[in-house]
Order: C-alpha cells, then structure tokens, then sequence
C-alpha cells in the first residue's frame, strides 16, 4: 500500500557528548543555539517534522523539550514540531497537556506530542517516582493524558495523582481543519509487542524507535499494529506508522568516497559502546557497523539517492507515514548535522516522493496535488 502523505523529518536529544574523533565538546548554550538554527533550516528545505527528546543525563542538554520546542516554534512557519519523547511516566499529564496546547497555539496548529517511557530511567528518582511502578505509571498516566485531550471538563482518579473533580482543562490547543481542538498525540515504543497493541487499541498513531538490527525485524509490528487497530473498529486513514533512526547524508568525496559512511562510523560505534556497557549488551565492532550501514540495516547513512532507495525499501515492509531520523548521534558536528538536513530536504525528499506520493509541511499530499494541478 501507498501513504498518502510521506513525511520526512529530523529529531535530536541535543547531544554534548565529546566529540569521538576530536575531543571537542559542545557546550549547553551552544547546543541549545544550534538545535535551533537545525529547526528553521528543516523548515525552509521543506521537512515535515522537527522533535526534540527528554532526558536528565549530562551528556544531553534538554531536559524540557517544551521549553526548546516554543522557540522552534516561533522561528519556523510550517514544519510540524513535537517531542521525541515527553517521558510521560515521570510528568504531570495536566501540566504536559497545557504546555503542548500553549506551544500548539504559539505554533497554530504545528505541534505534537509522542509519549513514551523513555530510554533511561534518571527521571524516576529525580521527579519521586518508583520503578517498581514502571508500567503502572506509564498506563495511568497516558489514560489521563488521553482524557485530558478529549474534553475541556474531567473528572478522573488514579493512584499516583490527586483526583481531578470535573476539572476545567486550559488551554485548549489550536482549533484543526475539523473545529476540534485536540492534540495530535502518538505513542513511542522501542518495538515490543505489548506497546504496539496498547498504540493500536486506543486508535494512535506509533512511533517506533530503530537504533538496530534487521528493519524487517518491525515489518511483523507494523502489521500486528494495523491489524489489532483494525479489528478495534479505528478507521485505517486516522492511524499513522513513524519510524525514527539514526542516521546522517553527506556528498560522496572525491573520487567517489562513501563519505557519510566512513565519517559516522566512529561517532556510532561510541553511543553504542558506552550504551552497551550501561545495558549489559554485546560489544559493536566495525563488522557490525558494517551490517547496520547495509540495504538491510537500521542505519541510514550514505549519499542522497543511497537514502532515499532504504526509506523506499523500508516502506516495502512497514509501509511507514513518516521517517525521522537522528542526525547528532554522539555529537555529529553541527556544519555535518546542516548539510544532512539540507540534503534531506533538496534531494532524499523529492526522490522519495517521487516514488512515494508528496505531501507538504503540515498538509496532506491532497493538498500538494490540487496546487500542482
């Protein structure tokens, strides 16, 4: 099956890990500037969506994405803008819902949220959470942020928040081309079973995080997503299918060098180094690389049409609505993070939509085809 509308798009966790192959390290002033200076570049090259993640860890340097977000949102005109991802298990959902409906007003109608429980847990003891109660919190809370996009008035009670007693909710986010104003609200999940069937039961659109492995691993998830919304009674066209990777574009060298290739290699193997001594995992090598760097692999990296021929290939397995992807992995220098979303924007985007069918930033490819006509 065709989408309707492919969307491409960057994310960042604003990384200031030292530099891999310098030494240089970015510091949280600048990190902040350049994120900036990457959202009204993707917006001007015609890129979709433009997220930025949370974490409370050093090495990044966003830990309110909301914050980041508003000033994205008042330096850009159409790109779509939203977290990736608000740690939902750790937030206030009344207090997450405001923020995002303010920054969907700021942005009229741009903004997005994409919950998850995250990829790291020093949220948990910071904000006075337990991770006994991992799932617990996660469940409730995404309950109450689903109610709390739903209606105006709420009356609720859970077990790790005060109850709300037919409680006003305000603001209300941007009205959307059908008068209502809810918030376009997905679910992340890093490709476990359990998350794709709560994703496709509430009628939301997934987000599914590749950082390894076959991507026809995810071709059985996209599937069980579709067919579990499906026999839930939720109309196929309201349901969207995200995919985020990392990955980098960059200009052959001279004499036809895989520049892109050669140039994250030991920016990759770094994150995946120090993650893997974290989480207990096998070590990566070259030889690894190598294979995720392969038509068959989770990493896009590679010239314009090399990136363009995977996302069209991954789209034969999951059929994907929109792919974004990570292209300061490990502190990827910020001249090599421009001239990816420049080449994202001018040559992989045209490519795929050629292909794929178009759509315009924060429209739908109906639209684009009635303008061209």
């Amino acid at each position: 099956m065709l989408v309707d509308a492919m969307e491409l798009g960057i994310f960042t966790f604003g990384d200031i890990h030292a530099d891999p192959v310098s030494g240089a390290a970015v510091s949280p002033e600048q990190n902040t500037l350049d994120l900036l200076e990457r959202a009204r570049l993707a917006d001007q090259v015609g890129l979709h969506y433009f997220g930025v993640g949370e974490h409370h860890r050093p090495d990044y340097s966003v830990s309110a994405p909301s914050v980041v977000l508003a000033a994205a949102a008042a330096q850009t005109r159409n790109i779509k803008i939203g977290s990736a991802v608000t740690v939902l298990s750790t937030e206030d959902p009344v207090r997450v819902f405001q923020q995002f409906a303010t920054l969907d007003l700021i942005s009229q109608g741009r903004a997005e949220l994409t919950a998850g429980r995250g990829s790291f847990i020093e949220s948990y003891p910071l904000f006075g959470a337990k991770l006994e109660d991992y799932d617990a919190l996660y469940e409730e809370k995404l309950d109450l942020l689903l109610k709390l996009n739903a209606a105006r008035r709420v009356t609720w009670n859970g077990r790790f928040r005060p109850p709300l007693d037919d409680a006003l909710i305000l603001p209300r986010p941007y009205p959307g081309p059908d008068g209502q104003r809810a918030l376009d609200i997905w679910i992340a999940t890093g490709g476990t079973p359990h998350s794709t069937v709560r994703a496709a039961e509430l009628g939301k659109s997934v987000m599914y995080a590749l950082l390894g492995g076959s991507v026809r691993n995810f071709e059985r998830h996209a599937e069980l997503y579709r067919e579990t919304a499906a026999r839930h009674g939720h109309a196929p066209e309201g349901l969207k299918v995200g995919v985020s990777t990392p990955g980098l574009v960059l200009r052959d060298g001279t004499s036809g060098v895989a520049r892109a290739k050669e140039t994250f290699r030991p920016y990759w193997l770094d994150t995946m180094r120090r993650l893997s001594a974290e989480r207990g995992f096998p070590t990566p090598s070259g030889l690894t690389y190598n294979m995720e760097t392969a038509p068959g692999g989770s990493l896009f990296v590679g010239n314009a049409e090399q990136v363009a021929e995977k996302i069209i290939r991954m789209h034969g397995h999951m059929q994907q609505h929109r792919q974004i992807f990570q292209l300061d992995f490990s502190s990827v220098p910020q001249r090599l993070v421009l001239e990816s979303i420049e080449l994202l924007g001018t040559e992989v985007l045209p490519l795929v939509r050629k292909e794929l069918g178009a759509a315009a930033p924060g429209g739908s490819a109906a639209a684009v085809n009635a303008a061209q006509a």
